[in-house]
């Protein structure tokens, strides 16, 4: 199999998926995403988005620390048109407040804990999740044990260069790209009718 070709797909993957730049899959430059280790136009991607989310039984937020502590100037507004966008789309909202460990028991249903993302998928069945305002450091280690152990649609949208072991990622999203991305849920809600 030849790097260009591998796919980032929903899993399972297996007990240790590859990671997927180490499959040859790079970063999107400014302006653009990726959509199954693809590099695409962001419009497309954003359609992408609104297709998955639509079409999901339970789709679920992840909101990290960076969107749910008002820490810098634009932080809250950014939490309000993500809190809007999760209702546009009936999402479910499960926030990751802290990533350390809760051992020796976590509770599933109430949030993801740092080395078993899985339990959280699963518990809460479910089929297509976001990750907004996750640290990088974390959010690639969880999409990655989320594709290999779970069937899970992850899509990360990113504040910084994206997450290649997302299924779908948007980089440099701010405030605008928020709206922008619930305004094409909306249209694409209104042609479904």
């Amino acid at each position: 199999m030849s790097l260009s070709a591998y796919r980032v797909l929903a899993g399972p993957e297996g007990y240790l998926p590859p990671a997927a730049a180490s499959m040859g899959v790079m970063l999107p430059e400014k302006g653009e995403s990726l959509v199954e280790g693809r590099v695409v136009p962001e419009e497309e991607a954003l359609q992408k988005i609104a297709e998955k989310l639509l079409a999901a039984k339970n789709p679920t937020f992840f909101p990290g620390p960076l969107i749910l502590w008002d820490w810098k100037a634009g932080v809250a507004e950014k939490a309000a048109a993500i809190k809007e966008l999760a209702e546009t789309v009936g999402a479910k909202i499960i926030p990751m407040p802290d990533y350390r460990p809760k051992y020796p028991m976590i509770n599933p249903a109430v949030e993801i804990n740092p080395n078993h993302p899985n339990l959280t998928i699963w518990h809460n069945k479910i089929d297509v999740c976001i990750f907004v305002g996750v640290h990088c450091h974390y959010a690639n280690v969880a999409l990655k044990i989320i594709r290999g152990g779970t069937d899970c649609f992850t899509i990360a949208l990113c504040g910084e260069a994206g997450h290649e072991d997302a299924m779908i990622t948007l980089r440099d999203v701010n405030l605008a790209k928020i709206k922008r991305l619930n305004e094409v849920i909306k249209a694409a809600k209104e042609g479904m009718k």
